[in-house]
C-alpha cells in the first residue's frame, strides 16, 4: 500500500515537472518572441495602414503590448491622422473620399486573436477590439466624384494585404467617445456628441462580404448610444436621456428630450428687447424607423419612412407687451417654408404625431392677464414631408390630417395642404368642431379680448380657407344658440376686468345676433378675407381666420380686430394713461397732505 502511494506521488511529480517545463518554455519563447518581433510588428502596422488606405493615413502610437499564449494585444496612446497633401491630390482626381477621420485613443485594445489561424490558414479572426474614450473628428467635404475614372475604387477586400484571406471581428467597442463633425472648408463644428458608445457587431472582409445585403459596410450591425446628454446656454437647458440607433435596423431614437426654460415667462421675455417665443417641451419619445444611413452617408440624402413624435408636452409663451423686431416677418417661419431651411435633401413619407398636449399662452399687459388656448391628445400624420428636389417633381404637396380636443371640452378635425414649392408659402386648411358650451372659452377670451360669454351653445363650426404667408380667404359656417355677451374693460394694476353695463347692453341689443341660424330665416354664412400682419405666426393665421368667421356671424364684424402692431400701440398709449392715471393719484395724495 505504501509502494502504491509512492508511485503515485513519483506520476503526479513527474507531470508537475513536465507541466513546469512546458510552461517555462511557452513564456520563455512568448517573451522571446515578444522582444524579437515588437518592432517588426510596430513597423508591420504602420506600413500596412498607410499602404492599405493608399498613403491617405498614418498611424502612430507609444508602445504595444502583445501576449502570444493569451492571443491579446494592446496598443497605448494611437493616434491616427489623415496626410492632407495625399487627399489634396485624391481630390483633384475625384478619387478623395467625403470624409476624413482623426482619431486620438489612450489604449486599444484587442482580445483572443486566432494566432495558428492566422498563420496557416491566412485568415484573421478577433473576438472584440475595444476602443476606450477616443477622440473622433469627423471631417466632412464637399467632393467632386470622377465619373469617368478607368480607375474602379478598391472594395476593403481589395485594400488587405496580398497574403490575407479574410478579417472577422465578432464586436468593435467604442466607449466614451467624444465625436466632432467638422465642416472641412472651414474647420467649424457642426456637431460635437460627447460620452458616445459605438457598438460593430460581426465585422467580416471577404471576397463575397461586400456582396452581402445583409450587412452594413461589411458589419451585421453599427448600433449607437448616448446617455445623459446636455447643452445648457443664458436661456435653454436642452436635454435627452437617450440618443440612439442602429445602421441595419435603420432606426433613430431620442428618449427623454426636454427644452426647459431657466427664466419664468415674464421674466424670459423682458430679457429680449423684441418679443419672442418662449418654449417649455418634453418629448417622451421621438423616433426615425427606415432610415436609409447607406444614402445618407453617399449621397448627403436624408430619408426616413416614418418619424413619430410622442407622447409629449409643448407649452408655447409669448408677451404681447414687448414689440416685434423691426423688419420680422414670421412667413419665413411657416412650417413648408421654415423646411427648406434645412442644410441637406431631407424626405419624411410620414410624420406620426401621437398623443402631444399644445398649450399656447398669450400674456396682455392691457388686462395684466395670461390666456391659454389648450389643444389635448393632438393626433394625426403629415405625408410627404420633403426638400428632395427629385420627390418634390413627383409631388409638391404635404398633407396633414390632425384631431385634437380644444379646451378640453370638444374635438376639432383639421386637413391642411402644404405647397411645398410656392415662394409665398402656398396652403389650403379645412375642419369641423363639434358642439360646445360657449362659456368654456372665457380663459382665453377674458383677459386677451376683455370679452366675457355670459351664455352660448355651439352646435358645431366648419371651415374652408386658401391662404399663403399674406393672408386667408374662405368661409366660416358657425352654428349655435342662446349667445350673450358682457363687454370688460380692464382693472387697475392687475385687478379683474370690470363690466361695461352700457355697451354691454347695447352690443347684445343692436349688434350680437343671438343664434345662427335665427328663427324662420336661413343659417348665414361668413366669407371671410382676413390680412396677416408681419409679425403674426401660422399658428396666429389659422385661427385668426375661424375666429373672424366666427365674429362675422355672430354680428361683432363691424368691430375692428387689432393687428399685433395695432396692440403694441395701444399697449403704450394705456401704459401712458396709467402713468398719467398715477401721478394724478401721487399729486392728490401730496396735496391733502399740505391742506
Amino acid at each position: 500500500m505504501a509502494q502504491e502511494k509512492s508511485v503515485k506521488k513519483r506520476w503526479w511529480k513527474w507531470v508537475a515537472g513536465i507541466f513546469a517545463t512546458l510552461l517555462l518554455i511557452a513564456i520563455g519563447s512568448g517573451l522571446y518572441l515578444y522582444h524579437k518581433w515588437k518592432p517588426i510588428l510596430s513597423e508591420k502596422i504602420k506600413k500596412t495602414v498607410v499602404n492599405s488606405s493608399q498613403g491617405l493615413y498614418i498611424l502612430d502610437f507609444k508602445d504595444i503590448h502583445l501576449n502570444v499564449l493569451t492571443g491579446t494585444a494592446s496598443v497605448d496612446e494611437a493616434v491616427l491622422n489623415p496626410d492632407t497633401i495625399v487627399f489634396s491630390a485624391l481630390k483633384k482626381v475625384g478619387l478623395a473620399p467625403a470624409n476624413l477621420f482623426q482619431v486620438k485613443v489612450k489604449k486599444l485594445q484587442i482580445n483572443h486573436i486566432g494566432l495558428l489561424n492566422a498563420y496557416f490558414n491566412k485568415k484573421v479572426d478577433i473576438s472584440s477590439i475595444v476602443l476606450d474614450q477616443p477622440s473622433i473628428n469627423m471631417i466632412h467635404y464637399k467632393v467632386r466624384k470622377r465619373k469617368d475614372s478607368l480607375k474602379p475604387e478598391l472594395s476593403l477586400y481589395q485594400l488587405l494585404p496580398g497574403r490575407i484571406k479574410s478579417i472577422h471581428v465578432n464586436a468593435i467597442r467604442i466607449v466614451n467617445a467624444d465625436f466632432d463633425y467638422v465642416k472641412g472648408e472651414t474647420s467649424k463644428p457642426l456637431n460635437r456628441i460627447r460620452k458616445l458608445n459605438l457598438n460593430v457587431k460581426d465585422l467580416l472582409i471577404d471576397s463575397l462580404s461586400q456582396y452581402d445585403t445583409t450587412r452594413f459596410y461589411h458589419t451585421k450591425d453599427i448600433g449607437f448610444e448616448l446617455t445623459g446628454y446636455q447643452s445648457k446656454d443664458k436661456m435653454y437647458l436642452t436635454k435627452a436621456d437617450t440618443i440612439s440607433g442602429s445602421a441595419t435596423g435603420k432606426t433613430i431614437r431620442i428618449q427623454g428630450l426636454k427644452m426647459i426654460p431657466l427664466h419664468p415667462d415674464l421674466a424670459f421675455s423682458r430679457m429680449y428687447k423684441y418679443g419672442k417665443d418662449r418654449y417649455d417641451l418634453n418629448f417622451s419619445e421621438i423616433s426615425f424607423s427606415g432610415v436609409d444611413f447607406l444614402r445618407l452617408n453617399e449621397e448627403e440624402v436624408f430619408h426616413a419612412k416614418t418619424l413619430r413624435l410622442g407622447p409629449s408636452k409643448v407649452g408655447i409663451f409669448l408677451n404681447r407687451e414687448m414689440p416685434p423686431a423691426p423688419g420680422l416677418d414670421k412667413g419665413a417661419n411657416f412650417p413648408h417654408m421654415a423646411l427648406r431651411k434645412l442644410t441637406l435633401p431631407a424626405t419624411i413619407d410620414t410624420v406620426k404625431l401621437e398623443d402631444i398636449d399644445l398649450a399656447y399662452t398669450e400674456y396682455n399687459p392691457i388686462s395684466q392677464k395670461r390666456g391659454t388656448v389648450y389643444f389635448q391628445n393632438l393626433n394625426g400624420t403629415i405625408r410627404h414631408v420633403t426638400t428632395d428636389s427629385l420627390s418634390l417633381v413627383k409631388s409638391n404637396h404635404a398633407i396633414a390630417n390632425l384631431n385634437a380636443m380644444v379646451m378640453k371640452k370638444t374635438k376639432i378635425n383639421l386637413q391642411i395642404d402644404f405647397n411645398l414649392t410656392d415662394k409665398n408659402g402656398a396652403f389650403s386648411y379645412s375642419g369641423a368642431a363639434g358642439s360646445l358650451d360657449l362659456k368654456a372659452l372665457n380663459p382665453v377670451a377674458v383677459p386677451l379680448g376683455l370679452i366675457e360669454i355670459e351664455s352660448g351653445n355651439m352646435q358645431k363650426v366648419d371651415f374652408n380657407f386658401t391662404a399663403n404667408r399674406n393672408g386667408s380667404s374662405g368661409k366660416v359656417h358657425f352654428y349655435y344658440t342662446d349667445l350673450k355677451l358682457k363687454l370688460l374693460k380692464e382693472g387697475e394694476n392687475g385687478a379683474a376686468p370690470k363690466k361695461k353695463g352700457l355697451l354691454s347692453f347695447l352690443a347684445n341689443n343692436l349688434l350680437v345676433e343671438d343664434a345662427n341660424p335665427a328663427k324662420g330665416a336661413a343659417a348665414r354664412t361668413a366669407n371671410v378675407t382676413f390680412q396677416r400682419s408681419p409679425a403674426a405666426s401660422f399658428f396666429n393665421l389659422l385661427w385668426k381666420g375661424v375666429f373672424v368667421g366666427m365674429r362675422e356671424t355672430a354680428g361683432l364684424g363691424m368691430v375692428p380686430v387689432k393687428t399685433p402692431e395695432e396692440g403694441t400701440e395701444a399697449i403704450k398709449e394705456k401704459k401712458k394713461e396709467r402713468k398719467e392715471k398715477s401721478r394724478a393719484r401721487e399729486e392728490k395724495k401730496r396735496e391733502k397732505k399740505v391742506s
